[in-house]
């Protein structure tokens, strides 16, 4: 984990280095959605790896057969690990935005501490967690596609079942 090369080029017009994906990016990979397809790929032959912070990964993976373009997106990307220094920032940032949401606040901690751009379909979320300690964050939001009604349980499903997904009041989503 995190040990790809990570070539990350400062774009001086938008203020970012490189590219976190957040579970909206994972989400839209799982569906087979050709704007996040396209956008990866993008970023792979300009020789951006995006990173996916480990609690995204948790929240996200199931270990399903149907994941399989999740795993297939993820060959692509850096895997950031929680380690102790990490976590901290985390949870401390948490604490400052007055959350518990602590998958939000690994994935705004770690782009702000690298200046990435942010794919996210939870822009208000990450806007304000960064806002708590008067940054501005980069964010693509990310508008994921209708889903039929004969879909199965989907990673978005089970992502909003999660208990890391909390509310600043602390209820469940």
């Amino acid at each position: 984990m995190g040990d790809r090369h990570r070539t990350a080029r400062r774009d001086p017009a938008v203020g970012v280095s490189g590219v976190t994906y957040d579970s909206g990016a994972l989400i839209a990979a799982e569906r087979g959605e050709r704007r996040m397809w396209a956008r990866h790929r993008a970023l792979l032959l300009s020789r951006i790896v995006p990173v996916v912070p480990a609690p995204v990964l948790a929240q996200c993976w199931r270990g399903t057969a149907r994941q399989v373009q999740v795993a297939r997106l993820l060959a692509g990307c850096e895997i950031e690990s929680l380690d102790e220094a990490r976590a901290k920032a985390a949870g401390t940032l948490a604490g400052r935005a007055r959350i518990a949401d602590i998958v939000d606040a690994s994935v705004v901690e770690g782009a702000l501490r690298r200046q990435d751009l942010i794919v996210s379909s939870d822009e208000s979320d990450l806007t304000a967690i960064a806002a708590a300690v008067s940054r501005r964050l980069n964010i693509d939001h990310h508008e994921p596609t209708a889903r039929s009604s004969s879909d199965h349980e989907s990673v978005e499903q089970k992502a909003a079942e999660s208990p890391f997904r909390m509310s600043r009041g602390g209820a469940a989503r």
